[in-house]
């Protein structure tokens, strides 16, 4: 290589060499962070909340209307901003709020707090926040406490199948945020969505969704029609039992008496046990007892029936019925395990 085409040649290089230790000596080694990242996550009914933040820490130092000056947007956290995602529609404060990912910003006084939905969540703190960005805004009452917490902690509070309470704690104040969803709305909405798929090809699928329609104020034809669905695909005790509850609660109490005597033609000892033990959950004992009796009747060498008979009216507080029903239940139980088990109440039972 001649000494002209060699001279550009190592002026490229020397030029890559140099950006190349530039690029380096600027790159920042990873160390602790004075306010580390930390996120809360809650599920509530099927709706899924997830808090992302930093935390700092008090350190000695007068944080509300000082480090935290009042009237002035804050991010809520340290760093880039406190985001709050929500995988379905929900009511913060009372006020609605489309699923997404939000930053969290507030107004904070020594009075109450303005908590601030902002549109853009990907913001460097509160430093750009633009009112005309948020997709809701809200009013809370602070709390004081009388421990200390260190570094501030975002929790998810008190959860129901539609509510929860999202908490900001920091230093001796304690901030609450109401958040409730329409559970039932969200969850029909998924299952209309999940019986477009595998699980629409069954009967068991439209008999739950029915089912649960029905128990949580949905719309009646609706229900009747997920039931129907059901039972064209498999006529069966669980879901002429639904079709029946849904026709009875239209008025027509008559056609739900049919349903119910086909059903109870069409009932398996599983059936009928399964429904005992729904009646015992819900402290029903005279009816649990008189379900359990009927499917002892039917299936009379059943040890199972028995047991569960002996167990609705140990319950109810039948000493020698329960004796009877346990007594039963042994001399027909095959497997050792369960004979076991049924030996220890019996023994139980017959104790003074």
């Amino acid at each position: 290589m001649t000494a002209q085409l060699m001279k550009p040649l190592l002026t490229i290089l020397a030029v890559f060499i140099s950006a190349s230790a530039t690029a380096h000596a600027q790159a920042g080694l990873k160390l602790p962070d004075q306010s580390p990242a930390a996120s809360v996550a809650q599920t509530v009914g099927l709706t899924e909340i997830t808090v992302v933040y930093h935390r700092p820490a008090v350190n000695g130092r007068e944080i509300w209307g000082k480090l935290v000056p009042y009237g002035e947007p804050w991010r809520v956290g340290a760093n880039e901003n406190t985001t709050i995602t929500f995988s379905s529609d929900v009511k913060v404060g009372g006020k609605p709020l489309p699923a997404g990912t939000y930053g969290v910003h507030a107004l904070p006084t020594a009075k109450d707090w303005t908590i601030m939905f902002s549109k853009m969540s990907a913001a460097w703190g509160s430093f750009t926040y633009d009112q005309k960005e948020d997709a809701a805004r809200i009013t809370v009452t602070p709390r004081t406490t009388a421990a200390s917490e260190e570094r501030l902690l975002y929790r998810l509070d008190n959860p129901t199948d539609s509510k929860v309470t999202l908490t900001l704690a920091w230093e001796k104040l304690e901030v609450p945020i109401a958040i409730e969803i329409d559970t039932p709305k969200v969850v029909m909405a998924n299952v209309r969505q999940q019986l477009r798929g595998t699980v629409g090809f069954s009967w068991e699928g439209y008999a739950q969704a029915a089912s649960y329609w029905l128990k949580n104020g949905g719309p009646l034809d609706e229900a009747l029609k997920l039931a129907d669905r059901s039972i064209q695909m498999n006529e069966n005790y669980q879901n002429l039992t639904v079709r029946a509850a849904i026709v009875e609660k239209q008025g027509n109490a008559k056609a739900a008496a049919e349903l119910r005597a086909r059903a109870q033609s069409l009932a398996t000892e599983a059936d009928l046990n399964r429904v005992g033990y729904h009646l015992l959950a819900d402290k029903k004992l005279d009816e649990a007892i008189k379900q359990f009796q009927a499917n002892a009747d039917h299936h009379p060498e059943s040890w199972n029936a028995q047991d569960s008979l002996g167990e609705a009216l140990a319950a109810k507080g039948d000493r020698p019925g329960a004796l009877a029903a346990y007594t039963r239940a042994l001399s027909l139980v095959k497997d050792p395990g369960q004979k076991k088990r049924i030996e220890g109440v019996v023994a139980r039972l017959k104790a003074p």
